[in-house]
This record gives structure tokens, C-alpha cells and sequence, in this order.
């Protein structure tokens, strides 16, 4: 009976995983993702790593960073065919392709753009809103032209449209139609339109077929959720997930590529892990407490512990690679300046402080790293775990006294700067992103940058602004995570891999299965 029930088992759970005609003829695609469900896949909503990662394949933008890398250089047409910008960059007009389908049908045009700028700049419907500030208007000229009118500069105008984050253009008929239900059933315009979710399991995609740039030659995704490293490398390994994301250590990349037929990615842009201080909480309202902290972080020990070809050591709070970036030296590790400080600050026998934690394990193993360091300087963090849902509303709450948080952007060192340090985006408050330290110690120099036309000067400025966050510990920067992804070697995602916004790998109308 136990063997027929394991029978039984087995060949349900290959039904669930996908054994169909699809993936018999190459055209399934499986993936597996490291969380224990999906967020949202609203596009203007998420910042989750996995759903960012679904997103990516179901909108465009009106331009796009050339699939397979991460360098904002590489911007080409992706809706629109080609832009103009006036002398003092204050006006952009973008000409669009007249042969973009949405999913469900109907033509996009300018209509579209410009409500989804519109969206992306809109507090109740965009994390994002505050990057769009400057958007003064954003019209329709004619069904294929829109024009962007701005009340000063931005720095990398182009990144905030490419299909990442508030750039990803929605349709809007479906978006009016689902309200709410946008998140778990959006329609954009990208190679793959989705069909179905199911809780704490998958979301399964479809080849658009009359995608504007040729029929996808994968006709079906199923993306899945696998919180758990080992479970993730085991269904990778039996076949049943073709492009698996990785654990980040170096260990799991040596293993992982000593398997047959298997390919192992590294990539950036890196993650910037990042451990964020409320400065308006005791006791991190004293500056000689968050010193103190950031001197009993062992840097090089952390990223060591990570892997030396997945991490690195962060050298500030913009992570490298990024331009305008400046290296402008961390706190060293010293335990005894870390408890001479915290004598200094009244509080010789140590202080306690509390976090709200992610159980995502990459997450959770640092956080509890970090723990151990600080516990050897008098120092006890509390941490209190959640699923990572849970753990995104309630830090954009303000309910955790300290958060590590784990981030790229589209790599310019004033999107890094406005969306953790500069006062506007505190949480709590209306225009809030994710400045989790209340912290506002450089918002002259990072205003001062956005209008600065001057290139050296503006990256001056930016470089001020990094040092002055630095001296006042908003927070302390660990490491940089590269991502990590194990897949096929069938698997051809018809772009070298040398980086991705979306943190995985292309997966395109060009991916395709080969012999």
C-alpha cells in the first residue's frame, strides 16, 4: 500500500510540475524562484526580487536596457522608435511603434503611455511615485506621439523609462477594468501574457503571439515558488525546473556547475544589502550608538561568508558600478571603539534594538551573521521573522527599528540616493519610498545634482552626499550580492548574460530550447 500511495504521489506531483505536451516539444519553460509566494504583479507595485522577475516578461517600456545587460549605455527603442529631447532637457517627445498589441487585444497607443506615466506617478497606485516627481505633464500629441514635460532635469531621465519598476507601460483598459485585481491579472504588451496563479505555487505565462517583435519560440511558462534552497537545487537537478534561481554562495556555484548538462550564471547589477537605522528611535537617535554599529560589522568577514565570486564588500551607500559611485571609506571593524562608543553614548552594559525579518533565507542567514557580530560588541538585535509579503508592508510602515534591505536600481547614483536618503521618501511619509532611517543629512547636494548640467560637478555633489551619509551612519552598508542562477544547458536565451535589471536571466521572444 505504501509503495502505491508513493506511486500515486509521484505521478501527481509530475502533473503539477508540468509534464505536458509543451515541455516534450521544448516550448515549456520552468522556472523556480526563491520565495514562498507572489507579492503583486502589478508592475508599479513591485519590488519583490520574484516579482520583478515574472513582471519582466509581461510589459514593456518605452525604452529598454538591451536584454542580457545592466549598463544604462545600452538604452534602445523598445515601444517607442525613437526620441527628441529640447537643448535644456526639460521637454522629451517619444514617437511610438504602431504595431503593439495589448494582451486581450486592442491597439497601444499614446493613450496608454500616458496613463501609465500618469499611474507611475500616483502615490495610491505607484511605490514608485515619488521618482516621477519632476513629470510636470505628460500628453498625448497624437495617437503614436508623446510628449514629457518636466519642472527640472532628472538625472537618467531614459532609466525611469525603461521596463523596470514605474517605467513598465500597462494597458489601460484592462488596468481600469481589473482595479485592484490588476495585481494578480495585469495585461501589458511583452512576449508572454498571463493566465493563471495559484497561491504559494506558480504563475503560468503564454506566449503573446502577436508580439511586435515575432511569436516567443517558449509557448509556456510556469514560474514557481520554492522558498527553500534545497528543495529548489532538488527539482532543478531531477528536471523538473529548467532555470532555477540560486543560492548565493560560492559552494552551491561550484557545485551547481560541476553538474552534466548545466550552466551556471553570475551577474549583476548587485544587490546592495544594506542595514538601515531609524535615527528617530533610541537608542539610534545617538549618532555614537549607529557609529557603534558600524564598527561592529565585520565587512570582509560577511562577504566572505557569502562567497568571494557571488559577494563583495561595499565600500558605501551607492552601490559600485553605478555612475556617480564614490568610494568613500567605511567605518573599520573594532569592536573595542564600538563599546568605548557606546559607553560614550550612557550605555556601558550594551544596548538592545529590534528588526522586522524577511524569512527569505538569503536574507535571514545575513541578518542573523550581522546578529552574531554585533552580539561580541554589546550590541542585541531582536529579530522578529515574517514572511517577506509581510516584511515589505510592515517596514514601509515604520514598524522596524532597524531594516536590512536588499536592492538594485537602474544603476545612477541619484536613484539610489533619492529612493533610501533623501527626506522626501521617508516612510510614514506622503511621498515615501523606501527611506527607512529617516534619514536627510545630504538633501542639498542630492537636489543640487538633479539640476546640475555640469557632469563632474554633478558627480561632486554626488559623491558629497555619499560622504555625508556615511559620516552620519543613516545606515551601514554590508555587501553587494551578484545574482546567481543555475539553468539547461539546452537553455538559450538568445543574448550573452552579463547582467539584468529584472535580476534574471532574458527571458524573451528570442528564448528558445535547442538540441
Amino acid at each position: 500500500m505504501k509503495n502505491f500511495q508513493l506511486t500515486l504521489c509521484t505521478a501527481l506531483l509530475a502533473g503539477l510540475l508540468g509534464s505536458t505536451g509543451a515541455h516534450a516539444q521544448g516550448t515549456h519553460l520552468r522556472i523556480a524562484a526563491a520565495g514562498n509566494d507572489l507579492g503583486t504583479l502589478d508592475p508599479h507595485r513591485a519590488t519583490a526580487t520574484p516579482d520583478i522577475g515574472v513582471v519582466s516578461m509581461i510589459f514593456n517600456g518605452l525604452v529598454r536596457i538591451t536584454p542580457g545587460k545592466a549598463n544604462p549605455e545600452a538604452v534602445e527603442p523598445d515601444l517607442a522608435t525613437s526620441w527628441t529631447s529640447s537643448d535644456d532637457k526639460l521637454s522629451w517627445t517619444f514617437t511610438l511603434r504602431d504595431d503593439v498589441q495589448c494582451h486581450g487585444g486592442g491597439k497601444l497607443t499614446a493613450d496608454d503611455v500616458v496613463y501609465s506615466l500618469k499611474r507611475a506617478a500616483t502615490k495610491d497606485k505607484s511605490s514608485f511615485f515619488a521618482e516621477y516627481a519632476a513629470f510636470q505633464a505628460v500628453e498625448a500629441v497624437d495617437p503614436k506621439t508623446v510628449k514629457i514635460t518636466l519642472s527640472k532635469p532628472v538625472p537618467g531621465l531614459l532609466g525611469l523609462l525603461v521596463p523596470y519598476h514605474g517605467g513598465n507601460i500597462v494597458c489601460k483598459a484592462a488596468a481600469e477594468q481589473a482595479g485592484d485585481g490588476f495585481a494578480r491579472k495585469p495585461a501589458g504588451t511583452g512576449p508572454f501574457e498571463f493566465v493563471d496563479y495559484q497561491p504559494q505555487q506558480f504563475v503560468k505565462l503564454k506566449a503573446n503571439e502577436a508580439y511586435f517583435r515575432g511569436s516567443p519560440q517558449i509557448k509556456e511558462i510556469t514560474y514557481r515558488y520554492i522558498l527553500s534552497d534545497a528543495s529548489r537545487d532538488l527539482a532543478y537537478q531531477s528536471g523538473e525546473i529548467d532555470l532555477s534561481y540560486g543560492r548565493q554562495d560560492d559552494n552551491w556555484i561550484k557545485r551547481m556547475r560541476q553538474l552534466p548538462n548545466s550552466k551556471v550564471g553570475v551577474f549583476g547589477p548587485g544587490e546592495l544589502y544594506n542595514v538601515h537605522l531609524n535615527m528617530t528611535q533610541k537608542p539610534l537617535d545617538d549618532v555614537r550608538v549607529r557609529q557603534a554599529i558600524a564598527h561592529a560589522v565585520q565587512r570582509p568577514a560577511l562577504a566572505k561568508y557569502k562567497g568571494q565570486e557571488i559577494a563583495r564588500e561595499a565600500d558605501s551607500v551607492v552601490p559600485q558600478g553605478y555612475l556617480g559611485h564614490e568610494s568613500v571609506g567605511l567605518a573599520d571593524y573594532s569592536p573595542d571603539k564600538a563599546k568605548k562608543l557606546l559607553a560614550e553614548a550612557g550605555y556601558p552594559d550594551g544596548v538592545t534594538i529590534n528588526a522586522i525579518q524577511t524569512t527569505l533565507p538569503s536574507m535571514m542567514n545575513t541578518m542573523q551573521a550581522v546578529q552574531a557580530q554585533l552580539k561580541a560588541s554589546g550590541i542585541t538585535l531582536n529579530l522578529a521573522p515574517v514572511d517577506h509579503p509581510t516584511f515589505h508592508s510592515q517596514i514601509r510602515q515604520d514598524l522596524s527599528q532597524v531594516v536590512l534591505y536588499a536592492a538594485a536600481r537602474f544603476p545612477v547614483a541619484d536613484t539610489y540616493l533619492t529612493q533610501f536618503y533623501e527626506s522626501d521618501a521617508i516612510v510614514g511619509k506622503p511621498s515615501a519610498v523606501t527611506n527607512f532611517s529617516h534619514c536627510g543629512v545630504a538633501d542639498a547636494e542630492i537636489k543640487a545634482a538633479r539640476t546640475e548640467t555640469d557632469a563632474d560637478k554633478q558627480k561632486a555633489l554626488w559623491a558629497e552626499a555619499q560622504r555625508k551619509i556615511v559620516d552620519q551612519v543613516c545606515s551601514v552598508p554590508v555587501f553587494e550580492m551578484l545574482q546567481a542562477w543555475a539553468w539547461k544547458e539546452s537553455l538559450d536565451f538568445g543574448y550573452p548574460v552579463e547582467g539584468s535589471l529584472s535580476l534574471i536571466p532574458p527571458v524573451t521572444e528570442k528564448t528558445r530550447f535547442v538540441n
